[in-house]
């Protein structure tokens, strides 16, 4: 049995679960979000929790199992309290501006990059920080690594987008 899988899920009191057909759908007060299951894998509520398990012991159904349950436990997680990444740009003139629902950056290019904003997330930018949240936790890890990979953090100086808690190995420069 799957260590993740087979531990039970309990539904908050401000979350609404729905299965239907395999269709989940989670809401709360962060939003509302779904996921197509396999049909190779059983989810039900008893009392208020939720219990996912697999109907045979093949390597399929297996590797299904626990990322299902974690599936799930992610989006009650995401609706009650969402998810944040926050990223720190570093360099002289580097910064980045909120335009509406359009994330404006100027990372030292000839030009400014304007990144729309997907919907469900929000970003909060002060010139050198940027903080995004979201309920979806895919979306916001994927929005984090698209806005840090315009200008990675370079080993010499550390100048780029670098996640907050992120150690860049530095290396020494030129030799006279």
């Amino acid at each position: 049995m799957s260590r993740i899988g087979k531990n039970p899920i309990s539904i908050p009191d401000k979350v609404e679960f729905n299965n239907q057909n395999n269709v989940l759908s989670v809401s709360g007060p962060k939003g509302e979000l779904q996921f197509t299951a396999s049909n190779k894998i059983n989810i039900s509520v008893v009392d208020d929790k939720i219990e996912v398990s697999r109907i045979n012991d093949s390597k399929e159904h297996k590797s299904l199992h626990g990322t299902t349950r974690q599936m799930i436990y992610n989006m009650i997680i995401g609706v009650t309290d969402g998810f944040k990444k926050d990223l720190v740009i570093i360099g002289v003139g580097y910064q980045a501006t909120m335009d509406g629902k359009r994330l404006k950056l100027q990372l030292g290019f000839s030009h400014d990059i304007i990144f729309e904003l997907p919907i469900g997330i929000n970003i909060t930018a002060n010139r050198t920080t940027l903080s995004i949240e979201g309920a979806d936790k895919q979306l916001v890890g994927s929005v984090a690594a698209k806005i840090r990979s315009f200008r990675k953090p370079e080993p010499y100086k550390g100048k780029g987008i670098r996640y907050e808690n992120e150690h860049i190995l530095r290396k020494e420069g030129k030799k006279k």
